[in-house]
């Protein structure tokens, strides 16, 4: 399994500790170091950018860092994602969104440097996704007023015979 966007960890952490082999990949050398603290096999890796063989994976997990990925950057990042998995491998994809009007730093963000946010709607999200996935789930976990957790269960479709 590939964790992308890894963080600290606590998910790839949670996941190896049920079994899986798990690579964690994140864009931040700090957060790498604090994965491996934990016994992680993590490396730095920009996911616009996967440096692994077709096929390498049975499974993606992405927890709220594709939305920094601007809608015209997307489709490219997931056909990425597709690529490293093996045909009828599962991507898990969660990710806040919102009404879609709104892409770039959030005035409430104070990550220094400012973080890009896409606050996709949930059309927006199902189309990017169908594009390089049949759609095996997808529903809101979470709404409030302003933004909505998304929640996407993703399949690498199975070439025909």
């Amino acid at each position: 399994m590939l964790e992308i966007g890894a963080g600290a960890g606590q998910d790839s952490v949670f996941f190896a500790s049920h079994g899986l082999h798990v690579v964690a990949t994140d864009l931040s050398a700090a957060m790498v170091a604090l994965c491996r603290d934990k016994g992680l096999d993590a490396r730095v890796m920009d996911f616009s950018q996967l440096d692994f063989p077709a096929e390498s994976f049975d499974a993606v997990h992405a927890m709220n860092c594709l939305l920094h990925v601007p809608n015209a950057e997307l489709p490219a990042v997931l056909a990425s994602i597709a690529r490293i998995l093996r045909p009828g491998g599962l991507f898990f994809l969660g990710v806040y969104g919102g009404d879609g009007t709104k892409e770039g730093p959030a005035a409430s963000d104070d990550h220094a440097p400012a973080r890009f946010f896409s606050w996709r709607t949930d059309d927006q999200i199902v189309q990017f996704a169908s594009e390089s996935f049949d759609i095996v789930d997808f529903h809101i976990a979470q709404a409030d007023t302003q933004y909505r957790f998304q929640s996407l269960t993703l399949r690498r479709p199975i070439p025909s015979r």
